[in-house]
């Protein structure tokens, strides 16, 4: 459009000034046509890695913080506590797996003191067979057993090769020796004070009974009550001297 010349120089200046703008105006929207917006997140995007670049190349960048150290040196104690409260938990389950073993091999000497006033060990029965019975006059599987070993024992005692114990389980007395009498119990039978020698050979209950050997072993063991003849006979001969 051609400019309108004025007298004026003033007035000429103003109008120069303006077309320049007009100018400098248009070129920048062209250039805003040209380009896709940028909005506020991915320039603050841009920003932070222009910023990560920046710091990464700063001599003053240090990686090891003392907030960091302190971070790692929290985690090494977390991790030790842990790998000490594993070794205390596979040291118990070893222990525990250890005593829920019932005896075996050489059987646990033991002494106790019968109902009638006798003092028993084991010791003093070397080179002869034991049946060593645990039991309880409230237990009623060892009801079911009571007159086989009564008999058996009957049949074993005029031989002398093998003994028969009982052993009271955490009994009252008066209640073992009414026990006793009802099935009319002739081998040796006596209380397990404190049950001591229930632990030393890690019985889970009543009624369980060893077989030990002349030699002091222990031969097998029946956990419940023994109801087949036949194979408590067979057990018998396997601790005969």
């Amino acid at each position: 459009m051609p400019q309108e010349i004025s007298s004026d120089p003033i007035r000429n200046d103003f109008l120069s000034n303006t077309d320049s703008d007009d100018e400098e105006g248009e070129i920048r929207s062209k250039d805003a046509l040209s380009h896709s917006p940028i909005d506020s997140s991915r320039q603050s995007a841009i920003d932070s890695s222009e910023g990560a670049v920046t710091n990464e190349d700063s001599p003053r960048a240090e990686l090891d913080t003392p907030s960091s150290s302190q971070a790692g040196r929290g985690r090494f104690v977390v991790i030790g506590i842990f790998l000490a409260f594993l070794g205390l938990l596979a040291i118990g389950l070893f222990r525990q797996n250890l005593f829920s073993q019932r005896a075996a091999g050489a059987a646990p000497d033991f002494e106790f003191t019968t109902f009638e006033g006798e003092t028993i060990s084991l010791a003093d029965l070397k080179g002869k067979g034991v049946v060593l019975n645990f039991w309880a006059s409230w237990c009623d599987p060892c009801r079911a057993e009571a007159e086989l070993l009564e008999t058996s024992w009957r049949n074993e005692e005029t031989k002398g090769e093998i003994v028969f114990i009982g052993l009271d389980y955490l009994d009252q007395e008066h209640s073992a020796l009414d026990y006793l009498a009802e099935f009319d119990v002739t081998y040796p039978n006596g209380p397990d004070l404190q049950s001591r020698i229930a632990r030393r050979y890690r019985i889970k209950g009543v009624p369980e009974t060893f077989f030990i050997r002349p030699d002091g072993s222990i031969s097998t063991t029946i956990i419940g009550p023994i109801l087949s003849e036949a194979d408590f006979n067979r057990r018998l001969d396997d601790i005969r001297p």
